[in-house]
């Protein structure tokens, strides 16, 4: 989808690109990183990403957004106020994703799933769970950038498509280096 705004320029502008070796919420390891608070810190600019996410949906007239804590929350509740639904988002209790704070979703519900980064899409994976075990149906997936191909089975918009290069810790070849490693992701596996 071509996006309204340079993503691309936008993120490298902005120091979100960030090139070191990097543990991901995934669990695997890359020598670049792309820290999605850039864009969610600036409140136009994601008033302008959210916009293109919610028009890449709107024919599919979703009723809720649903997103993963925290880096979903600024973007899934963007994304609902363009689409004009609500916004919920799903969290970790005892290691399990779960919706809590009595959100809830029921089997009339039509879900669009928003997410920041989509690299091995584990978090996305969550998400799109717990929606069908409240048997909502899902209208699609919605996603500022996606760092490789994943296929989800339902329509997937990435406004920035920004493939980079990761591996499992066995193969990672800075580990083979021994270079220290950073952990700046948000989920844990």
């Amino acid at each position: 989808m071509a996006s309204t705004v340079d993503l691309a320029r936008e993120l490298h502008e902005r120091g979100a690109i960030l090139s070191g070796h990097f543990r991901l919420s995934s669990g695997r390891h890359s020598a670049t990183f792309v820290q999605k608070f850039r864009i969610l810190e600036d409140p136009q600019l994601v008033e302008v990403v959210a916009r293109e996410i919610a028009d890449a949906f709107r024919h599919e007239y979703p009723t809720v957004v649903v997103s993963a804590a925290v880096g979903g929350i600024v973007l899934g509740f963007e994304v609902a106020r363009h689409l004009g639904t609500k916004a919920i988002f799903v969290e970790k209790e005892d290691g399990r994703a779960v919706l809590r704070r009595g959100f809830t979703l029921t089997q009339n519900d039509r879900a669009l799933v928003v997410e920041d980064v989509i690299t091995t899409g584990g978090s996305v994976r969550e998400v799109l769970d717990v929606v069908r075990s409240h048997r909502a149906s899902l209208v699609g997936i919605g996603a500022i950038v996606r760092r490789a191909p994943v296929d989800f089975g339902i329509p997937t918009v990435a406004l920035l498509d920004l493939p980079i290069e990761s591996f499992d810790e066995a193969s990672c070849p800075q580990c083979a280096r021994s270079e220290a490693i950073a952990d700046p992701g948000s989920r844990r596996t």
